[in-house]
Formats: C-alpha cells, sequence, structure tokens
C-alpha cells in the first residue's frame, strides 16, 4: 500500500512508521516547510504542508491507498497558558479541517482516512464503563475532541471509510507518560498521583500501531478506542510500575502539589481520568499482544519476571 501519514515525527507516527516501512509499505509524510529531517527515499516522499495555513495541494494525495491523521501540538507539554490552549485546539480542529479541504479538492482522494482523537472525548467518568457509544463528557478535553473529530467527519461524503481513533495513555520506551514516571520510580520515589481512584487508559504503543495496521486492513469505520483491554486505577498503574522496577511506591503526589505546579493541565490529565475499553476493535477480531500492564511494562522496561501485576 501507499500511505501518507501526518504528525510522522511523533511518538506513534515515528513508531508507525517503522512498523510500515518493515511491512514494505510505501511512505508519503507531510511535514512541515521548513523540516530538514530526512531526505526521500526509495520507501518515503515527503510533502510540504503548514497544517495552519491551509490545505495540502490536492495532487499530493493522487495514488495514496490510506491516509492516517497523527498531526497535533502534544496536549503534555505544558502549564496549559490561554495561548497553549488555543494551539491544541487550533493544531488539531484547524488542521483537520485543512487537510480535509485538501481531500475535497483532490482528483484521486484515498479511500480510507484514520484521523486521531482521543479517550479525553470522554471527559471524568470516574469507574463508568466506557465504549464508543458512550457520550461525551464535559470540560475542555471533551470540546476538542468532538470539534476535532466532527472536522474528520466531513471526509466522509467523499471517502469510504473514516476511521476515528481515540487513543489513550500510548506507553512507550521513547517518551510519552511512562518516560516522565520513570525517573522518581527507578530512585525509589514514586507513588500515586492524589487519591490515586482516576482510572488510566493504556496502550503499548506495539498495540497502538498493530492496531492502526489493522484499521487499514479491515473494514471499520467510526469511532475506535485505542486502549488496552484492561485500564486501571492510577493506584493500580504505580503499584504495578514500582514492581516492575523492583522499586518501592510510598511518595504520592498530593493533588493540591501538582494543581500548583501544572495548573489546569493537572486536573484534566493527572487528576481526572477514563475507564475506557477497546469494544469495537475487540468486535472486529483484533487481538492485542499487551492485554495486562505488568506483561506491557516488563516488555518496554526489558525486565522479564515482574514481582507482581496485582
Amino acid at each position: 500500500m501507499k500511505i501518507g501519514i501526518t504528525g510522522a515525527s511523533g511518538l506513534i507516527g515515528e513508531r508507525l512508521c517503522q512498523e510500515l516501512a518493515a511491512d514494505g509499505h510505501l511512505l508519503t509524510l507531510f511535514r512541515r516547510p521548513s523540516s530538514t529531517a530526512a531526505s526521500p527515499t526509495e520507501t518515503r516522499s515527503f510533502v510540504a504542508w503548514d497544517l495552519l495555513a491551509g490545505p495540502p495541494e490536492p495532487g499530493c494525495f493522487d495514488g495514496l491507498d490510506a491516509l492516517v491523521h497523527l498531526a497535533g501540538e502534544p496536549i503534555a507539554g505544558g502549564r496549559w497558558t490561554s495561548s497553549r490552549k488555543r494551539r491544541i485546539r487550533e493544531s488539531r480542529v484547524v488542521g483537520t479541517r485543512n487537510l480535509v479541504a485538501g481531500l475535497k479538492a483532490a482528483s484521486d482522494p484515498p479511500p480510507v482516512l484514520i484521523s486521531a482523537s482521543a479517550v479525553g472525548f470522554y471527559g471524568n467518568r470516574g469507574d463508568e464503563l466506557l465504549t464508543e457509544d458512550s457520550a461525551i463528557g464535559e470540560g475542555y478535553l471533551p470540546e476538542v475532541c468532538l470539534e476535532w473529530e466532527e472536522e474528520a467527519r466531513h471526509a466522509r461524503d467523499l471517502i469510504e471509510r473514516v476511521v476515528l481513533l481515540r487513543t489513550g495513555i500510548v506507553l512507550s520506551q521513547s517518551g510519552g507518560a511512562l518516560e516522565k514516571m520513570l525517573p522518581p520510580f527507578r530512585l525509589g520515589v514514586g507513588g500515586r498521583l492524589g487519591n490515586g481512584s482516576q482510572y488510566m487508559s493504556w496502550i503499548h504503543i506495539l498495540d497502538e500501531v498493530r492496531l492502526i495496521q489493522f484499521l487499514l486492513d479491515n473494514p471499520v469505520s467510526g469511532p475506535v478506542n485505542a486502549t488496552a483491554p484492561n485500564p486501571v486505577t492510577n493506584r493500580r498503574f504505580t503499584r504495578v510500575l514500582a514492581d516492575v522496577l523492583y522499586r518501592p511506591s510510598f511518595c504520592p503526589v498530593p493533588g493540591p502539589v501538582l494543581r500548583i505546579l501544572f495548573g489546569e493541565m493537572a486536573q484534566a490529565l493527572l487528576l481526572e481520568g477514563q475507564r475506557v475499553v477497546p469494544a469495537r476493535a475487540l468486535e472486529a477480531g483484533f487481538e492485542f499482544r499487551f492485554s495486562a500492564l505488568g506483561e506491557a511494562l516488563s516488555d518496554l522496561l526489558g525486565v522479564t519476571s515482574p514481582r507482581s501485576d496485582r
């Protein structure tokens, strides 16, 4: 297949490119006009695109069998100032709007669009079990996710399949949430955040990429939760991480401290959560390689025998 990818330099995009290239697919990577990160090869070509400046050139979609849209400002890159919240929203909403405008102008748009979204769609829901059929939550992140998805949905009148990939916390040895958590836990001073009751809907980076590959090949449309089948509370996550590292977990970080350090972002990303399950992926026949948190963390951290996964 010939596959277009936006956000190819991000945590998910980089690993996805590696796996797709290894499988022999031809990749067209959309990147900023100023980027000089890599040169074209026999298997990779590049399209210059500023996602906020306007649509890509219509001809860049010619010959693509699918398009995976992952571009967006990182939501955990710093305090949510008003300007940062605007960049987060615009990079997703305006960026997707411009991408779809380019698709509508193309003479030969790809038949499949997989557009990123997030489990933030569901908002803070306590221990309520959430599937793709669950209602949207309330607050800044659900509002952003809803607008983001609505822009992607506008491609449905010209594309056979539009998939809305609601991704959870991606666990990777190369960055993301796990990388930020590891230093204190390795020092033996890690612990739960707040009271630890908030759910963490996680997924191993390999399963995230495998699920995208599965969705490229199988007739699934609409929202798909990209999370492992067994979400856990923050209390359990930190206990399992400490066990895998053979370290204690007895230094909780109080909620007020997190709010002082990170403001609104701490409340939305660290102290609130969602108990999300991948109902649609499982119904379609996708098999997760890492369903248990202990197995996932052991694989990522190179530990063969965690003390427990309780």
